[in-house]
């Protein structure tokens, strides 16, 4: 059995953690927050883009455009996006099994891979996977020039037929309790079909369709890998939030119990105490 003085360091420790703990979660909620935000800002910016691209793409060949075309898959490049840090309970876990397994369907088909943040760097690196390249510290002041950079690396392996498709395997923001992991076609680009609206109204372009799908094709590109990255960024707040949660609440737990048994041992050893005077007494008597 613990001595007191060995239950009493414990309880220390615990509360110290629990300290930290409880400061982790309000970061995380107040980043969460900000990210959250983030999100819905960039939404309705996606949906109009989408709607624009469904409606160009039925008025000029498809053909002309390079990242619209598609070929046969021989291979596949795969941009696995995930935190750059821990203590977010089983985010990049989830990430990255999922990843696995889209990957591992992909037979005869060869695939590289693309990672974002230093978990999933370490993760594929330390496996028998094709690690291409690499994003680190991106999370740390997430901008949309990083989101540029990286879709124009995965457009250029594209357009230089290195790979035949690009996907992206991320974090989906369900709520604050729900991320789900996510495969997404990136590339080639493929428009939704249009709705029957976009069929029966007929629109004027300036300047001609050619020449917007032409400017609006990469804005998409960079835009969907920014769409990715704030998810992904959000999941992970919400992800930590809950994880230190937790481990405050279970850390208030355990000090509860030790606590107790602080006060079963003390009261063991003053009872002890007792007992040798009244024993020491009655000898002496």
């Amino acid at each position: 059995m613990a001595t007191l003085r060995q239950l009493r360091t414990r309880v220390s420790s615990i509360g110290n953690i629990q300290k930290v703990t409880n400061a982790m979660q309000l970061v995380a909620a107040a980043r969460m927050r900000q990210a959250q935000e983030d999100i819905m800002a960039a939404r309705p910016y996606a949906e109009k883009l989408d709607s624009i691209l469904r409606r160009l793409s039925g008025s000029v060949d498809t053909s002309q455009h390079p990242l619209l075309v598609p070929r046969d898959t021989s291979r596949v490049a795969v941009c696995v996006i995930a935190a750059d840090r821990g203590l977010c309970g089983g985010f990049n876990s989830s990430v990255f099994r999922r990843a696995s397994t889209d990957i591992g369907e992909l037979e005869d088909v060869d695939t590289d891979v693309i990672t974002v943040g230093r978990k999933a760097r370490n993760y594929f690196g330390n496996r028998d996977y094709n690690v291409v390249n690499e994003h680190i510290d991106v999370f740390r002041e997430l901008e949309f020039s990083i989101a540029s950079s990286i879709a124009q690396d995965l457009a250029n392996r594209f357009l230089k037929g290195e790979v035949d498709q690009v996907h992206l395997v991320y974090s989906e923001f369900r709520s604050v309790a729900v991320q789900v992991p996510v495969m997404q076609q990136l590339l080639p680009i493929v428009p939704e079909a249009a709705t029957e609206e976009d069929q029966s109204t007929e629109f004027m372009f300036e300047p001609d369709p050619d020449r917007l799908l032409a400017t609006l094709i990469p804005k998409q590109v960079n835009f969907q890998v920014w769409r990715a990255l704030l998810e992904s960024n959000a999941g992970e707040q919400a992800a930590r939030m809950q994880a230190m949660d937790n481990a405050t609440k279970n850390a208030g737990d355990l000090i509860e119990e030790l606590t107790r048994e602080v006060n079963k041992v003390r009261q063991t050893a003053i009872t002890l105490e007792l007992m040798d005077i009244i024993g020491g007494a009655e000898a002496v008597s």
